[in-house]
């Protein structure tokens, strides 16, 4: 299945001919085609579930018209240079955004996200477009945003479309002296249309719900797609867990996991103490993927508020994490991840829905640096574990796919430089 070198359909993608649209051109051909391997049937996401089911990245870094369909555990391979980290960062990118994050918090390096050889048009502007499509009760609802990086970095365009393929909000930069965008919603009452502007430094869609009264029933459809599109967007956890921050005491009683997993010793002592359960499940893992017995893991106090991780080998034998190997620290980080939620996790969760309804999306860079191929494998049978029961899903990198090809849970997405 081609799922890259995708000419924008009429209702897809945001199209070179969007108002305020920013020039990507490129005297260069587009990148070779990345390929899907057989898709594995898995779980249908319910219906009620909010998730995003496509990455759209139109012009973003070496990516150009790439469509990538996600399923619930998505591996994105290939060598270096091809793609694989952009693509996870372009997700999280408009993760951010969607929670109402500034353009420039999102992006503070945006000419570094602007593909190679793009030409500036007649106004010196260059710029990216990405988008996706959320899944849940309204349909397929799609969001693309064009973006200038250069000279000045603004949203230039965004476009929220229904299933039924209306256009619910769209915005186009007018007057390139205003920081606004001209916004035109969907009503479908006595006016059609209704027209304001909207800051240039931010999405319109999670400001919907400031500006919509929903008293019509276009109205309503609006604020639902946006609702849709923000709760699959929101809850999202980028990890990469560094082994040298792993090794190192740290202070007790945050116990919320960052993106490094620095503070793992802090959560392992919160979870262990509210979660038994879930423990048992983690030292499950951990025992599968790190060399000797290991009979718990616990949180030891080092003095001055700081704890370490240790492994209890038993007979009172003890092994600190400092002493663990990379491809050990890695997999135990990762594993927890996988074993946690938005409760543990350092994410921006959409706290205004119960989280019955919210899927947690783990954005894992180099999903298999540093292990070996049984961490590989345990890591890969639990992520499928975990995602099967549809509360969380996995959009990881690797440099190989090979190991992971006919497992019967992951769909690899074959990048080509």
């Amino acid at each position: 299945m081609i799922v890259s070198s995708v000419p924008a359909s009429p209702s897809g993608g945001v199209p070179a001919s969007l108002p305020g649209g920013v020039s990507a051109s490129s005297p260069a051909p587009p990148p070779g085609p990345a390929s899907v391997s057989a898709p594995v049937p898995g779980p249908v996401p319910r219906a009620d579930r909010p998730c995003v089911g496509e990455l759209r990245l139109s012009a973003f870094a070496a990516h150009r018209r790439a469509r990538f369909p996600l399923a619930p555990l998505t591996l994105f391979a290939g060598p270096s240079g091809c793609g694989k980290t952009s693509a996870l960062r372009a997700y999280e990118a408009l993760a951010r955004l969607g929670g109402g994050a500034e353009l420039g918090e999102v992006f503070p390096d945006p000419a570094a996200w602007v593909p190679e050889g793009s030409r500036p048009d007649a106004q010196a502007r260059r710029g990216f477009r990405i988008g996706c499509t959320a899944h849940g009760p309204e349909g397929p609802v799609r969001l693309d945003v064009a973006v200038q990086a250069e000279p000045d970095l603004r949203v230039v365009g965004e476009r929220l479309s229904g299933g039924d393929g209306r256009v619910l909000l769209e915005t186009a930069l007018r007057d390139p002296g205003r920081r606004t965008v001209q916004a035109a919603w969907h009503t479908a009452g006595a006016t059609p249309v209704t027209r304001a502007p909207l800051p240039d430094d931010r999405l319109g869609t999670p400001l919907l719900p400031l500006r919509v009264a929903g008293k019509t029933d276009g109205q309503r459809q609006v604020l639902a797609a946006a609702e849709q599109m923000v709760v699959a967007l929101r809850s999202v956890y980028a990890c990469d867990p560094q082994p040298e921050r792993m090794r190192t005491p740290v202070p007790a009683g945050a116990g919320r996991l960052l993106r490094g997993c620095d503070n793992l010793a802090d959560v392992v002592a919160r979870t262990r103490g509210e979660c038994a359960r879930r423990h048992s499940l983690f030292v499950e893992a951990v025992r599968a993927g790190c060399a000797g017995p290991v009979a718990d893991v616990v949180a030891e106090p080092v003095g001055g508020g700081r704890v370490r991780a240790v492994l209890e080998r038993g007979d009172g034998v003890r092994t600190g994490f400092e002493r663990l190997g990379d491809g050990e620290l890695r997999y135990a980080g990762l594993a927890l991840v996988l074993l946690t939620g938005p409760g543990v996790l350092e994410v921006d969760a959409a706290g205004e829905v119960p989280p019955a309804l919210q899927t947690l999306t783990v954005l894992a860079d180099g999903f298999d640096r540093g292990l070996d191929p049984r961490q590989r494998a345990g890591l890969l049978d639990l992520a499928a574990r975990m995602c099967a029961r549809g509360h969380i899903r996995l959009a990881g990198a690797v440099s190989d796919a090979s190991w992971a090809r006919g497992q019967g849970a992951a769909r690899v997405v074959d990048l080509v430089p």
